[in-house]
């Protein structure tokens, strides 16, 4: 998820517990979840955690082979991967970024090396050892005054690697990359982000499956939420139903919520804000399964739309239909975008980007925004079992937006959506839901 998304609060929780338990009031008690009375349709909700089959060493170590044959190409001697997203991918180390350097280090031949705190060492060793990486891999240490810099340069010059170009991806800090240049006058800095891009942004079955999972947990949780909505709650009341569905299936999940003109704003307003009777509702949020992300986002009405919210609704369902109808492998990726732009400015809602303000899409995996992007400029064509957000968007500041939000999969002659569509504002989960 990105960090939008971090505003839920254990206090909301409890309120909206309360909230939804006076408004669906029964005469037995309601089933809990960490001691918070549960409205019947979230409580209904159960874990399906067993489905979620995480990725394997042997995954892995392919990653990691494929992330060779890339660096070949790209002609980079070595690649250096501190914590984030791409360290848990190749190796598994699920590490936080602080001031102080772990890093393991890929060369393009030879073996791997993790250079660490010296007082890290065993919490490090406890990653490594379920992991790809060998269990005899260089482990290097460096105490508090010592340059780990210093240990990146030694492990690559004792590979005969002095020289050459060491790739650094986008998310790695400054100050690393900065440190590891000074401490290898000798060797060039590169970006490693055509590796590492190219090895996550086409996935696996299993990738897939995971994603398709956790759209449905997602998908699902928003569904018991709706149903749980009453006039009078607050966004903060939404979020923590949200949050509630997804932990009932086992995940941990959350949603960005926005009402009525505060929904013209593509990521909302912390402005508090209340639901009424005839008001729009945006939910956008997700979940991750071991690992991989969902990104859903639908928008409703709490009772009866007006025409106008009925028109801007039917637009922006016929944009996302035209992205799906148009993505194809082989196409580039700002072909996808321009598909749905079509549709929205024909329909008077233009130019460009004035009412339709960001783009279509953005890659999906581990991260919820990834490579490759759904954007005009994009010319990088779209390969089998890619996965992008489908979620154009129609936002009238003062008055009200609409967004529809799925996650689409990239499939061998065109593309499909994870989930069932949202068909209307009166029944965003079908006239059956």
């Amino acid at each position: 998820m990105v960090s939008r998304r971090k505003f839920i609060g254990v206090s909301a929780v409890a309120v909206a517990g309360t909230a939804c338990h006076a408004s669906t009031a029964r005469t037995e008690p309601e089933p809990t979840d960490g001691g918070v009375a549960q409205p019947p349709a979230i409580a209904a909700l159960t874990s399906v955690k067993s489905q979620a089959q995480p990725i394997t060493v042997d995954e892995r170590r392919a990653r990691i082979e494929h992330a060779r044959a890339l660096m070949h190409d790209s002609d980079l001697s070595a690649m250096m991967l501190t914590g984030g997203t791409s360290l848990d991918y190749f190796t598994g180390i699920q590490w936080g970024l602080s001031e102080r350097l772990l890093a393991v280090v890929l060369p393009v031949r030879g073996t791997p090396f993790l250079v660490t705190p010296a007082f890290e060492r065993s919490r490090a060793m406890e990653q490594v050892a379920e992991g790809p990486l060998d269990t005899g891999t260089d482990v290097m240490t460096w105490q508090e005054h010592e340059s780990p810099y210093a240990l990146v340069a030694q492990g690559l010059q004792s590979r005969g690697l002095a020289t050459g170009r060491l790739g650094i991806e986008e998310t790695v800090r400054y100050v690393f990359s900065d440190g590891a240049a000074h401490a290898l006058p000798a060797m060039s800095l590169a970006s490693a982000t055509p590796v590492t891009a190219g090895c996550r942004m086409v996935k696996t079955d299993h990738e897939v499956a995971l994603m398709r999972l956790a759209a449905a947990v997602t998908l699902r949780a928003y569904h018991a939420t709706w149903q749980s909505i009453r006039e009078g709650m607050t966004q903060q009341d939404v979020s923590a139903l949200v949050a509630a569905g997804h932990h009932r299936q086992g995940f941990d999940g959350e949603a960005t919520v926005q009402v009525g003109e505060y929904s013209a704003l593509p990521h909302g307003s912390r402005t508090p804000q209340t639901i009424r009777d005839g008001t729009i509702v945006m939910i956008d949020g997700g979940c991750k399964v071991e690992g991989y992300t969902s990104d859903i986002t639908r928008t409703f009405v709490l009772g009866t739309p007006n025409d106008e919210m009925k028109k801007v609704f039917d637009i922006v369902y016929r944009a996302q239909t035209a992205a799906l109808q148009t993505a194809r492998p082989g196409l580039e990726c700002q072909a996808v975008d321009a598909a749905a732009r079509k549709v929205i400015v024909d329909a008077g809602y233009g130019p460009d980007y004035t009412y339709f303000a960001h783009r279509l899409g953005h890659g999906m995996g581990m991260d919820g925004h990834e490579w490759p992007y759904l954007v005009r400029g994009n010319t990088l064509p779209m390969q089998p079992n890619m996965m992008f957000s489908d979620e154009p968007g129609i936002y009238i500041p003062g008055k009200f937006g609409v967004r529809i939000e799925d996650d689409m999969h990239i499939t061998a002659d065109g593309a499909e959506l994870l989930t069932p569509r949202s068909p209307s504002l009166e029944q965003p989960f079908g006239p059956s839901a």
